[in-house]
């Protein structure tokens, strides 16, 4: 009885249940959907987000790398508008701050063209304060005359008693090779023997030239002017036409000639206190030695082995500046007696080509006199192109 039973709606109930299946598969898909779109639209900001955080950082690093350090990005329009009249200000005065650096860096070019280390506003040289040329420098000068003559300029550089007459010594020997050389009559490889009338009667000084010595005329002249021999000058001066009063008159018109009108000359040794000049009339005979090439070499010879008939002979440079090499010069003597004190004459070549006559008379010693020729160079090297 029980197996007849049959449900009161017949077959309602697997029709609502095939419905309800129907219904949940449709509900899952649009969740399904829903979710999807949902991700979809996540993932799509996101990756909005990071593509305009990627953008910010470029230019962030742009404006780091142009100039060197963060730029603030203003939002606000009313914020930006002053800062951009502040970079216009600021654009308008940078040309004419330029224009005015320019303009200082154009002058100051035109005036380190116009006026070099070595000369003031005038074109004419000088010597410098940073070179030593100062007060105190000059105080430590031991030489009583000074006279410095740029000889490209004819500026003098330096002077102290420049006028003053005094002796000269053996300085006169650069005359005696002048009028010795002007005669041009004698030949200079003819010996010559020294005799009495050579000898010093005036100081009574030693030489190694004995009487009966004989030498050539060229190494008469080259040890009077490179040793300041004085039997070999005054050997010269009487082998000379008309014998030596020819000589000594020959010097004197020599001399004024040259214009050295405080200058006069009693014998060709040096020897006299009577020999005289001033530091300012030496530099004419300086020059006019220059002139003469055997002058220049056998001033400048430091050494020279001397054959005098009976033996040799081996004299030096008595120059100590030339002989050690401690200037460059072209033509130089060196002069001692009691009454003038330590002398010396330089055509000195600074930067080994430009020509400074350097005179000095009057100092208490020959070391004094040398130290005078050392500073007085380094003056000159550092003031001098």
């Amino acid at each position: 009885m029980l197996s007849t039973l049959r449900p009161p709606y017949g077959h309602a109930t697997p029709l609502f249940l095939s419905l309800l299946r129907r219904a949940g598969a449709v509900a899952r898909l649009m969740m399904c959907s829903l979710l999807v779109l949902m991700l979809a639209t996540l993932a799509g900001k996101f990756s909005e987000a990071q593509a305009a955080g990627s953008s910010a950082g470029k230019h962030r690093s742009a404006a780091t790398g142009a100039k060197g350090r963060k730029r603030t990005v203003r939002k606000k329009a009313s914020a930006d508008k002053p800062a951009r009249t502040a970079r216009s200000r600021r654009a308008l005065r940078r040309p004419a701050a330029a224009a005015a650096v320019a303009g200082t860096a154009a002058t100051a070019a035109t005036a380190a063209t116009a006026t070099p280390a070595s000369a003031p506003a005038s074109g004419k040289p000088e010597l410098l304060a940073r070179c030593g040329f100062t007060e105190a420098s000059r105080r430590h000068i031991f030489s009583r005359g000074v006279y410095v003559l740029d000889e490209q300029t004819g500026t003098p550089l330096f002077e102290r008693n420049a006028d003053t007459v005094a002796p000269i010594a053996s300085v006169t020997k650069l005359m005696t090779a002048i009028v010795w050389l002007d005669q041009k009559q004698l030949a200079m490889g003819n010996r010559l023997e020294v005799t009495e009338d050579d000898l010093d009667t005036l100081k009574f000084t030693h030489s190694r030239l004995g009487v009966g010595a004989s030498l050539s005329r060229a190494d008469m002249l080259h040890i009077a002017l490179m040793s300041s021999e004085n039997r070999a000058a005054a050997a010269l001066s009487r082998d000379y036409p008309g014998g030596r009063p020819a000589f000594i008159a020959a010097m004197n018109a020599r001399a004024q000639a040259l214009g050295m009108s405080h200058t006069h000359f009693e014998n060709a040794t040096g020897l006299s206190p009577e020999n005289v000049s001033t530091p300012r009339e030496l530099a004419a005979l300086v020059q006019a030695a220059n002139r003469y090439q055997l002058i220049r070499n056998d001033s400048l010879d430091k050494q020279k082995m001397i054959n005098i008939g009976r033996g040799q002979l081996q004299y030096i440079n008595s120059n100590r500046l030339i002989r050690y090499g401690q200037v460059n010069a072209s033509v130089q003597k060196t002069g001692f007696i009691n009454e003038s004190g330590h002398n010396m004459v330089l055509r000195m070549l600074v930067h080994d080509r430009r020509p400074v006559i350097v005179t000095m008379l009057g100092s208490g010693s020959a070391d004094g006199s040398r130290l005078d020729g050392v500073r007085i160079a380094k003056w000159l090297n550092c003031s001098l192109n």
